[in-house]
Parts: C-alpha cells; structure tokens; sequence
C-alpha cells in the first residue's frame, strides 16, 4: 500500500522513502511468512525447544497454585527482572510476594531437597544497587540470569550464573555455601570465571574475592519455596528480594525468546498451538496501551510509513472504538495518529488511521495521510497481545498501563 503525505505546516508533498529512522527498539524477525505456523505444527502435540530448555504441554510442565499464578501473573511485562518496572508493577509484584511468604509454602526449605537445581532469576527489587554482576548484567534481558543451589555434596555451593547465549558462553561466580536454619543460607564468594564456547579453558573473573574480607560474605533467606519445587522467593542480606522459578510458563518462555532474539518463532508457535482452544473463540480489541515488543516485518518501507501502519511504538486502545499510533521518533519528537477500529468478522477488525501529527511540546505538525487494513487477534488477554495486520505482518504487544479489563 502506498501512502501520500502532506506535511501541511511546512508547505510540501513529500512521498517518503527509507531514508530516516528514528531511534526506537524494535524486534523483528528472521524470516517471511503469511501464515504463523505450519499446519502439522498444530494437528499433534510435539516436544518443542525453545531458549535451551524443553517445552512440552502447560499442564504437564507446570504446576503452580493460585498465588503463585498472581506473582506470576504480576512478572510479565517488566523488563530488566525489575529495572524498568514503573511503581504499579512493583507494588504487585510485592503485594503478591507477600501473601505467598504468609502462605504455607514447604517448611524448612533448606533441609528439603527441592531447593536443589538450577533456578531462573524472574525478578529483583534492586538490579543496580546490589552487587558489580547485578549491576552489570542482571537488568540486561538479552541476558538470562541463573542460580544453582547444591547443599547436599561434599562442597556445598551457591552459584550466580549468567548465560550470555548458547554460542558465547557463561560466566559463573560460586560461593562456598552452608545450612544456619530451616531458611538461611551462609555464602562466601571465592572463585569466578567465564566459560566462552570458542575457548577450550577458563577466563578468571578478575574480582580479588580474598581480599575481600566480609564484603564476600552474605546470606539469604528462602521465604517460601512452592510444593511442586519450581517457584522460589528469597532475600538477602543487602536487603533485595529475588523471584526465582526452575520452570515457565508459556507467556515467560514467549517474552524470553523475544528479549533474547533467539527461538522466537518456535515460542510463538508453542504459544500459540497450547491455546488453540482459547484461539477458536471470539477475542476482543480489548482497551488499554499497548507496547509492541516484536514484528514479523522483514522489508522496512520509511519510518512514516511504519509509524501509520502500526509498525512500531504503542497503541491505545479505547472502548469507544477509537485506537492511536503513538511513536517516540528522538529528542523529544513523537509521531500520534488516531482513528478508529470496527470489528468486521470473527476476531478481525477493520482499522481506518486519518489524524496524524507530529508532536514536540506543546506543539503539533499536522500530516495528512491515511491507512487502512485489517487487524486479526491470534490471542489475547490481559497482558499480552498476538495479532496478524498490515501485510500479514504477526506482531506481539505488551500491555504497559496495568489494567485490566473487567
């Protein structure tokens, strides 16, 4: 589709082109296809391997009760394990930690084998403040972040890990570890290195953990451990609060392979073929913001023509029936276009864009232009949004206002 635009204010018709691009986050895709998976993905129940890990079947995967979905609940969508959550998500987040640590989790969790494994950090109250790998690392998405937990050996240990991908490698950072209480585990950091997969030895972690002193001691608390053994809530002796899990939910696995850049077309498949139920049934435009995180979009038209088409930035969605393109370009500058939706089949809208400006301060250039296609919902709910628009294009929005429609 060709757009004409008229950039009223400044007196000329301009027919853009690729040669501008604002400075926006976006993820794309590495390859082209109109349809979202193929159709022997979804006739059989397969085993899936998504960011290292195994997926098989939600219901057989995962067993969380229902506090433990709230917290879970309350994780997706912040990004950074917590650096960039805004005060709502934090308070959720820490209202739904608290009423798991009143609950009755598995009693003394460090004399019980499920706090053994290898843990994925979800979320930290304080990613910058805490220790120089927190800080470097921890708050990186594109980065996952782990805890192994070995008290039952001979050399019992605690070690922090970050993967940096498959094809690089690891640099893990090991304390000697040992049992105070029922909670409380003692550490001493001593020894660190990185593991890069093109090296055939260890690269020391240049930290003097000898010297140290107490500065390479701690505890931590484990304050509830869940009775499957896969959600664990911790805090430490500098006063942060982890969320850990041994294992996912789809949407985390979703959001994972989007934050890493890798499997993200097996993990939307997966997501998609687990509800395939919930898919067939009708599925509304439902209100709210609306961050697109990630597109299927290969070829790149101008950054206009992106902006109108809802390529990129946010959508508000409101119950009227009017929705909004809202693009942060730089320095201040943002692209707005507004218009309205009209839901034209089963999960398909019919979207007409005709109001767009180009706002700086309390200023606004007027752009007179037009777009129209249809948008079809491959999933939705409160927190996430899978759908097929311009182009075929398949994209995945994160709902950032925190609400919820009820």
């Amino acid at each position: 589709m060709a757009l004409k635009v008229y950039t009223t204010n400044l007196g000329f018709q301009w027919n853009p082109t690729p040669t501008f691009s604002p400075m926006f986050k976006t993820r794309n895709l590495r390859y082209k296809s109109t349809k979202l998976f193929d159709s022997s993905y979804s006739s059989i129940r397969r085993n899936v391997t998504v960011n290292g890990s195994n997926v098989v079947d939600e219901q057989q995967q995962v067993s969380f009760n229902e506090q433990e979905n709230k917290l879970i609940e309350a994780l997706i969508g912040i990004q950074g394990r917590g650096r960039s959550a805004s005060t709502q998500q934090l308070s959720d987040v820490d209202r739904a930690v608290q009423v798991l640590e009143g609950f009755e989790g598995v009693p003394d969790p460090t004399s019980s084998s499920l706090i053994e494994g290898r843990w994925q950090l979800m979320f930290t109250t304080r990613p910058q403040t805490a220790s120089p790998i927190q800080r470097t690392f921890v708050g990186v998405d594109f980065f996952s972040v782990f805890q192994e937990v070995y008290l039952r050996t001979n050399d019992p240990r605690v070690s922090n890990i970050i993967k940096f991908s498959d094809v690089i490698g690891e640099l893990k950072v090991e304390a000697a570890a040992s049992i105070k209480d029922g909670k409380r585990i003692l550490f001493q950091f001593d020894r660190a290195a990185f593991s890069f997969k093109f090296l055939p030895f260890k690269v020391p972690y240049p930290v003097p953990f000898r010297l140290l002193g107490d500065e390479a001691k701690g505890w931590l608390d484990t304050t509830y451990l869940s009775p499957s053994g896969d959600l664990r809530v911790s805090r430490g002796n500098k006063g942060t609060t982890f969320v850990l899990q041994k294992k996912t939910v789809p949407r985390q696995r979703l959001i994972s392979a989007i934050s890493t850049g890798t499997g993200v077309r097996e993990a939307i498949d997966e997501f998609i073929s687990l509800h395939q139920n919930l898919s067939r049934d009708e599925t509304e435009l439902q209100e709210g913001e609306w961050q697109m995180i990630w597109s299927s979009q290969i070829e790149t038209d101008s950054w206009i023509e992106n902006a109108a088409n809802g390529l990129m930035g946010k959508q508000i969605v409101k119950e009227n029936g009017q929705i909004k393109f809202l693009v942060d370009i730089f320095l201040g500058l943002r692209f707005s276009m507004l218009g309205k939706f009209v839901k034209s089949g089963k999960n398909v809208y019919e979207l007409t864009m005709d109001d767009a400006v180009i706002l700086g301060g309390p200023f606004g250039y007027p752009i007179e232009m037009e777009s129209k296609f249809n948008l079809e919902l491959l999933y939705s709910d409160d927190k996430i949004r899978i759908s097929r628009g311009y182009n075929n294009i398949v994209f995945v929005h994160l709902r950032t206002d925190g609400s919820s429609k009820k």
